[in-house]
């Protein structure tokens, strides 16, 4: 059997408050399918970069294996050629809302693996390939943006948890957490907490917190962060 250079792309679509669940569309495609033209047709879903290089068989089944997703859909599925022009998704991958990595692994029907990566489902989206493309395969990257603004406080948050930990400072941390008592969001009990914990815990706390008390509360911080560190905020892509 004939292998071929073949790729993996993986496609996150918007998470759903109500179910607290994501998911992570995964294609198998020949190497030479050009990103651009499978992103055209992905309008309402993030791309997730990671290495893609594989061996793929023309006609032989594989599977996607995935430690935390409660669901991958369908069980195995053959590799064919017949894929443009609409590039429908192999696997969908259904993850919880509240994780920030999961280990993603295709295999062939030899139960041996041919491409595995751990992908990080957290931080901006990416609309710089929908951005490059022209305007009658994709939308205008005005329309991108304020599709991205669509969604409520509370999702936009959720999407930068992760590099909202990574990336914040202690005293920007420090003034976010004086705005939200000023405002109301939080509590002196819920400010002390916060206090007495490391950088990255005081982070998770401030993000989680605030996520839980519902839109407006989410927007405060947005608004909040914008005006204490401009910087991080557009590198969120919060404003």
């Amino acid at each position: 059997m004939k292998t071929i250079n073949g790729q993996v792309l993986l496609f996150l679509r918007p998470p759903n408050p109500q179910t607290q669940r994501q998911n992570l569309n995964v294609f198998l495609l020949p190497s030479n399918v050009p990103l651009e033209e499978v992103s055209a047709k992905q309008r309402n879903s993030e791309y997730i970069q990671a290495p893609s290089k594989c061996k793929l068989i023309k006609d032989q089944s594989y599977t996607v294996h995935c430690p935390v997703a409660f669901k991958v859909q369908p069980e195995k599925e053959d590799f064919d050629l017949d894929f443009g022009p609409n590039y429908h998704p192999i696997f969908e991958v259904r993850l919880p809302t509240n994780i920030e990595e999961a280990a993603v692994t295709v295999r062939d029907q030899t139960s041996t693996d041919v491409w595995k990566h751990e992908v990080e489902l957290t931080g901006p989206r990416r609309i710089t390939v929908q951005r490059s493309l022209p305007a009658e395969d994709s939308l205008p990257a005005e329309d991108s943006l304020l599709a991205e603004d669509s969604l409520p406080a509370e999702d936009r948050l959720l999407l930068v948890r992760g590099q909202f930990v990574k990336r914040v400072s202690e005293s920007v941390l420090k003034q976010l957490l004086d705005k939200l008592l000023e405002r109301g969001v939080i509590n002196d009990d819920e400010m002390q907490s916060a206090q007495t914990k490391s950088k990255a815990d005081k982070a998770r706390d401030v993000m989680d917190t605030v996520r839980r008390k519902g839109t407006e509360a989410n927007s405060v911080l947005i608004a909040a962060l914008c005006e204490v560190d401009p910087c991080l905020s557009r590198v969120l892509t919060l404003r």
